[in-house]
């Protein structure tokens, strides 16, 4: 699996997750539970991870809905 995004806005890794999802691409999002470490602040990033076949098309869908992607 790669990262394929990395966000401390819950909303966008809902949102991402749900355009690949719709597009067959499966994802799976990590970190989502780290709020019961960091008390509920938000200053650790959630990452969201498609399989290695699916990471040209998941970043190509992420940038055509205007979702930033780094690297």
């Amino acid at each position: 699996m790669k990262e394929l995004l990395r966000t401390n806005d819950p909303t966008i890794i809902a949102f991402a997750t749900a355009l690949l999802e719709g597009e067959d691409i499966d994802c799976f999002p990590m970190d989502v539970h780290m709020s019961a470490l960091e008390g509920s602040i938000g200053i650790l990033p959630r990452r969201l991870m498609v399989a290695d076949r699916d990471l040209f098309r998941a970043k190509a869908i992420l940038r055509d809905n205007d979702i930033s992607i780094d690297g």
